[in-house]
Parts: C-alpha cells; sequence; structure tokens
C-alpha cells in the first residue's frame, strides 16, 4: 500500500479560517480546477517517521518549512488505496512564493522528449466552503475534522 504524509495550513482571518491549497502541475492537471486541488503532501517509506515526512513533503512541495505546534488528523484511505496521513498548522505563508521540486516526463506524448514541471503549480488560500470544492473529495473530511478540533 502506498503511504502518503503531508501538512494543511490554516489561517484566522476575520471571515473565519481559510486553508492554503495546492495545484497539482503538469500538464494532465493544467486545465483542472475543482476536485484537483491537495493538502502539501508526498509519498514516504515506513522507515520515515510520519510527521518528519510531511514536514519534508511540505518544504519539496512549497519551499516553506514548518514547524508546528501541529494538530494530527485521521488518515483517510483515498479511491486509489494510498493512505494520507495529514497534520495541520496554524501558519501564514505568501501562497503566490511557493517554489516546488520538479519532475520529468515525456511531454508530448510519444515524442520522446523529456520536459520538467513542477510537482506544484501554484498554492492559495482558500475560506472553507471554497476549499471544500476545490479540494480533492478524498481529502474533504481532512478539512471538516480539523474544524472540529478549533
Amino acid at each position: 500500500m502506498k503511504l502518503s504524509a503531508g501538512i494543511m495550513l490554516f489561517r484566522r482571518k476575520e471571515g473565519g479560517v481559510e486553508i492554503l491549497l495546492v495545484h497539482p502541475g503538469g500538464p494532465f492537471w493544467k486545465n483542472k480546477d475543482e476536485g484537483a486541488w491537495s493538502i502539501p503532501k508526498g509519498e514516504f517509506t515506513e522507515n520515515e517517521q510520519l510527521l518528519d515526512a510531511a514536514k519534508r513533503e511540505f518544504a519539496e512541495e512549497t519551499g516553506f518549512t514548518c514547524e508546528g505546534p501541529f494538530i494530527e488528523l485521521t488518515p483517510l484511505k483515498q479511491k486509489s488505496g494510498k493512505l494520507i496521513y495529514a497534520f495541520a498548522a496554524e501558519k501564514d505563508i505568501d501562497a503566490t512564493g511557493i517554489n516546488s521540486n520538479t519532475f520529468q516526463m515525456e511531454w508530448p506524448p510519444k515524442s520522446g522528449m523529456l520536459k520538467d514541471f513542477p510537482e506544484i503549480d501554484r498554492a492559495e488560500w482558500f475560506s472553507v466552503n471554497d476549499a471544500l470544492l476545490k479540494i480533492n473529495a478524498g481529502q474533504a473530511k481532512f478539512i471538516e475534522e480539523l474544524l472540529t478540533k478549533l
């Protein structure tokens, strides 16, 4: 089973809570919006501590570090079978300042040419209601659980 860990940042604004979500990079995701966003996360091995993996993946995908304090959220199993572990943390970052690592894939398909793409092409702060529309449906319970813990 594939394992993934991530950090969901939140901040408090006058209108309530806002959630930071990231949009996956690459040509497949270019024109996808609702249901395509995610918390910053990534795969890890069973040899790595959950929180260490979540912090590493957050840094790789955003270019920012996060030291907590953290709120541990209930792991969620995705339709793909992947198990996602998440931690929430209250921190305000400039979403326009993300700097994601990249991945390489053949593009255009069957061209024989390899091209680099950012793992995350953008990040944005959303109100809770908008975040629930934008986030991958399999991760929405992270937002709902966070609200019960605040």
